[in-house]
């Protein structure tokens, strides 16, 4: 069993959800995304998105596509997102690691070296925002080669029918696009939710992750009552360009992270209650 199913079957052993933040790497810089990283574990993260900073992030809104920018202008290539995880993993070996982001940069580095050197770095799944089921077989067969799991997307969009060949060859987790559209521009409703996610688990057992929609702990909270956990990225990436700069960029993004968190976890004491 690796990183991501043994996290989400503790989880779910403890009656909770999970929380998952994704910030870009590199953003602003290296060291403090570094220091961003670390300091997340404590701060409530469960299990942690990084995003490959990218020239053309198609699905990424305004908010996560400056922090995209902001980590290419720093110099970030896909070689130091791998170098960045596995300096994390010098004092992490436990906090699962999914690296989220397109194609084009695994194609250009080369898809079997890339899964090689990211399972080497300590990656445990990869979200491939523009890979679709019918190209999988790009990727795919290199990542479980080298034990990593290839997370797929499901937005409200994919029909019944669809649904299972979406999800044939998923592993680890499934992630729930929340809404139709870019990141960041708008959020979810527990209706929502309340109605799509027993589509999903008709065609699949493993865990679910909402995202896109989710920015404040009481969307977190909704979201891992419905499913079993939340994505929030868009607002961390926020208060990261907000407070560029400042000697206290770290601390106030771990503290949102605390909070978020904290959400999630008290999301479901009513039902034990």
């Amino acid at each position: 069993m690796t990183r991501i199913p043994a996290r989400f079957a503790a989880l779910k052993r403890e009656g909770r959800g999970a929380f998952i933040p994704f910030i870009e790497a590199w953003d602003p810089d290296a060291s403090t995304s570094l220091e961003l990283l670390r300091g997340m574990p404590t701060a409530g993260a469960d299990l942690i998105e990084i995003g490959i900073p990218f020239t053309d992030p198609m699905a990424d809104g305004p908010i996560v596509q400056a922090a995209g920018k902001r980590a290419l202008k720093a110099g970030v290539t896909v070689r130091h997102v791998l170098a960045l995880v596995r300096e994390f993993r010098r004092d992490d070996d436990a906090t699962p690691i999914i690296l989220m982001g397109y194609l084009n940069p695994i194609l250009s580095y080369g898809a079997e070296r890339f899964c090689a050197d990211a399972a080497g770095a300590g990656v445990d799944g990869l979200i491939m925002v523009d890979l679709p089921t019918e190209e999988a077989d790009v990727l795919v067969p290199h990542a479980a080669a080298h034990g990593i799991d290839i997370i797929r997307l499901v937005a409200p969009t994919t029909n019944d029918g669809r649904l299972p060949l979406v999800l044939d060859g998923s592993s680890g987790s499934v992630y729930y696009v929340s809404i139709t559209g870019i990141t960041g521009t708008r959020s979810t409703t527990a209706e929502h939710l309340a109605e799509a996610i027993p589509r999903i688990r008709k065609v699949s057992d493993l865990p679910i992750a909402i995202g896109f929609g989710v920015r404040s702990p009481v969307q977190a909270a909704e979201a891992v009552r419905a499913a079993d956990a939340a994505v929030v990225g868009s607002a961390l990436c926020t208060t990261i360009e907000a407070n560029l700069g400042s000697p206290d960029l770290v601390r106030k993004v771990l503290d949102q992270v605390g909070e978020l968190a904290t959400g999630v976890r008290r999301a479901r004491e009513h039902v034990k209650a």
